[in-house]
């Protein structure tokens, strides 16, 4: 297959794409640089500026790019208006210029993964949520509305479109793992706030393999939850990390230190609940490559 990809260089983009090129498949990537190779393809979404008849004849396209949630040190860079703006409209513009441009092709992809997150359904306490539960109401749930409605261009030229709602991805170069893993290691980690909020996670290599489920099975469509069957709450996935690299995860963070450190993100990220569902992933036979947390870490982290 010919598959293009927007955001090719971030985290998931750059496995994604190793993956898909290692399977045989043709990989175009969408980038805002000037392209260093000829399967880049230079795009600006805020200028509305792309050669889209170099998107012509892809089978399908997987939407990654957007501002980043949070900056290489979450700290520093606070949700400021300005932040909270940026990841607002890269999100709105990117995938409206992108489902626009993709709808008014003459050889239109037959379908469009769009990313979307787990943040849509805000903190939700112990709530099973599967994909037909409903929006939460802070900012990241009204980001991941927007976001998703933003793809209806392609929806209505007839691409099948999914929004992977994806969870804490685990991976050593920065998100939750990889940002607190020094302090786990040194033995000063512990649960943030109560503990109990439920931490809906999923392992790199899932997050890839659920991408490439979803284009090439033609079943999946619309939301789809992409998290492991087994979410676990903070204190759980606390006390695993700390077996794993066997350490002791006595020193928990409160809740208000968190607030102090972080501001709003701490309680987006950090403190809100959300027990997410694999529904459509396992309806349709996806098979989670580490769908226990200790398996996913000992793999991660090569214990």
């Amino acid at each position: 297959m010919k598959i293009l990809i927007s955001g090719a260089t971030g985290m998931v983009g750059t496995a994604l794409s190793e993956e898909l090129r290692g399977a045989g498949h043709e990989v175009t990537t969408l980038s805002r640089s000037k392209p260093s190779s000829e399967d880049t393809v230079r795009w600006d979404p805020s200028r509305r500026s792309v050669d889209s008849s170099r998107l012509e004849g892809h089978d399908a396209a997987v939407h990654l790019a957007g501002e980043s949630i949070v900056g290489s040190n979450p700290i520093t860079e606070r949700w400021t208006p300005q932040k909270k703006a940026r990841i607002m409209d890269s999100r709105r513009q990117g995938t409206t210029f992108l489902s626009e441009t993709l709808a008014k092709l003459s050889d239109k992809p037959n379908v469009l993964v769009s990313a979307s997150a787990v943040g849509y359904y805000g903190d939700r306490g112990n709530e099973l949520l599967r994909e037909d539960s409903g929006p939460g109401s802070d900012f990241l749930a009204e980001v991941c509305e927007v976001w998703e409605a933003s793809a209806d261009a392609a929806r209505e030229a007839g691409i099948r479109v999914v929004h992977p709602r994806i969870g804490i991805v685990l991976y050593t170069q920065g998100g939750a793992l990889g940002t607190t893993l020094p302090i786990f290691k040194m033995g000063a980690g512990g649960k943030v706030g109560s503990g109990g909020q439920f931490w809906s996670w999923v392992a790199l290599d899932d997050l890839v393999g659920a991408i490439r489920h979803a284009i090439e099975n033609d079943a999946v469509i619309g939301p789809v939850n992409v998290g492991s069957p087994n979410p676990m709450t903070n204190a759980e996935y606390t006390k695993v990390l700390g077996e794993v690299l066997g350490r002791p995860t006595l020193l928990p963070l409160p809740a208000s230190a968190a607030r102090i450190m972080l501001g709003e993100v701490a309680d987006a990220l950090l403190l809100t609940s959300a027990r997410m569902e694999p529904t459509k992933l396992e309806a349709t036979n996806y098979r989670f490559r580490h769908p226990e947390l200790e398996g996913a870490l000992r793999h991660i982290l090569g214990k």
